[in-house]
């Protein structure tokens, strides 16, 4: 465990600070993704088991991927625009700024009392009460240990679940270099607490759109791959979502294909999208820190996976993009 500087509390005394609180609003960040989605859900239902009133928002309407919707709860989300609930309490979730927040930056900053709970490097005048781990595999994996310190033995199945599908999506099945031991014996606790890993995966990886495998026959077509191996990327056209009918999280797994190449160690996957090129960046060992390359271009992450948006044109971050994985590879030692 690593904590951050702007950590100002234990987890202990973060779950008796909300055990005084009620009308718990959690939120995520904006494009919620398994972390994001199962942590604010098992919080929500671990607050429910010790009697709290809470609701889970969405920061933009219609934002869950087809392969989480099955998780408990997801239904009931309402948008932050159309939330109009009691919010006393505000918890966020894998959310380091306000920024993230979008709409529910406001609902947030109408609360009487604000926790962050994360495990990227946030903004400490975000809320009162933070907790941060950049060490953590997973923002889950700490909402998992809140949730057994405010319900005990009684932490529901539901938390289980989501909290499982958290630390599976962002360890990439357990693959990353974050699958830590602390990480697998979390899982093994959330499997005996009511997780069904057979269920979590086929729901998650084996719920694919049509549309989805169109996108990956697109992006193939598109690989480009250095000299030498060590880096691989490739991209989409906004036209080719419009194409084929499909939605930006259909091409979420397509840089994990990238990355499955033989001598990769860096693979970055281009989304042109209105506002510029989101781009999501893979390491694969030990020597690569992908969030240095995200940082530098106003994005963020962790070592082994981060993101960006490329304020530009699409043409412009395909001609752009390979100078930076070159001197990436490089400062790692690997040329």
């Amino acid at each position: 465990m690593a904590v951050t500087p702007q950590t100002n509390t234990t987890l202990e005394a973060m779950a008796d600070r909300m055990r005084a609180c009620d009308d718990f609003v959690l939120c995520g960040h904006v494009n919620p993704d398994g972390d994001c989605l199962g942590s604010q859900l098992a919080l929500m239902h671990a607050l429910h088991a010790i009697g709290k009133r809470a609701a889970c928002i969405l920061v933009e309407p219609d934002s869950v991927d087809l392969g989480l919707r099955f998780l408990p709860g997801v239904s009931d989300m309402k948008a932050a625009a159309d939330f109009d609930g009691p919010a006393a309490t505000f918890v966020a979730c894998d959310v380091p700024t306000t920024a993230r927040l979008g709409a529910a930056a406001d609902i947030q900053s109408r609360a009487q009392m604000r926790f962050t709970v994360d495990h990227h490097a946030a903004d400490a005048s975000m809320s009162e009460c933070n907790y941060v781990d950049p060490d953590a595999p997973a923002c889950g994996m700490i909402v998992w240990e809140l949730a057994k310190l405010l319900a005990g033995d009684a932490v529901p199945a539901a938390s289980a679940i989501c909290c499982y599908t958290a630390l599976m999506t962002d360890t990439g099945r357990f693959q990353y270099q974050n699958t830590t031991p602390a990480a697998l014996c979390a899982a093994t606790e959330m499997v005996e607490a009511g997780a069904d890993p057979a269920l979590v995966s086929s729901e998650v990886y084996q719920s694919r759109s049509f549309a989805s495998l169109m996108l990956e026959k697109a992006m193939l077509e598109n690989v480009t791959v250095a000299e030498d191996g060590l880096w691989a990327f490739s991209y989409l056209h906004k036209g080719d979502f419009d194409r084929l009918g499909a939605v930006k999280a259909d091409a979420e797994p397509l840089v994990d294909i990238v990355r499955s190449l033989a001598g990769v160690r860096v693979a970055c996957m281009l989304r042109e999208q209105p506002d510029g090129v989101r781009g999501s960046l893979r390491a694969k060992g030990e020597e690569i820190d992908v969030s240095e390359l995200a940082r530098a271009i106003g994005g963020g992450g962790h070592r082994a996976a981060a993101g960006f948006t490329f304020e530009g044109a699409l043409d412009e971050a395909i001609a752009a993009l390979p100078a930076h994985l070159d001197a990436l590879v490089a400062k790692a030692g690997l040329r």
